[in-house]
């Protein structure tokens, strides 16, 4: 049993899947500056805009350059990512509603 046998049945990727990875990634981003130094849009709606763009890219990301998909060798890898999701949202929507409850509570005085 050699040492890269482990890994033998994980496919990692071709030639072609990088290129359309980087290609994606390198749009997405292009199309993150264009939408933040046009101006025109409304803040809320470049804010709207910028936060579905990365999530695209994350998924990009995470598809073209982790090979995470929804193969039965994938699986941990994706339950685990799920549940690291899972706690930052959980971390991150506490903490805005602490903050809003705090702030609330401080206007009313």
């Amino acid at each position: 049993m050699s040492a890269h046998s482990i890994h033998e049945e994980d496919s990692h990727g071709s030639l072609g899947s990088y290129l359309a990875g980087f290609v994606l990634a390198v749009v997405l981003t292009a199309a993150s500056f264009w939408l933040v130094l046009h101006g025109g849009f409304p803040r809320e709606t470049a804010l709207l805009g910028l936060a579905v763009l990365a999530a695209v890219q994350i998924v990009v990301h995470l598809v073209f350059f982790l090979h995470m998909n929804t193969s039965s060798t994938q699986r941990w890898n994706v339950t685990a990512f799920g549940f690291t999701v899972l706690t930052v949202l959980i971390v991150i929507v506490g903490t805005l509603w602490v903050m809003h409850n705090v702030t609330m509570q401080m206007m009313s005085r």
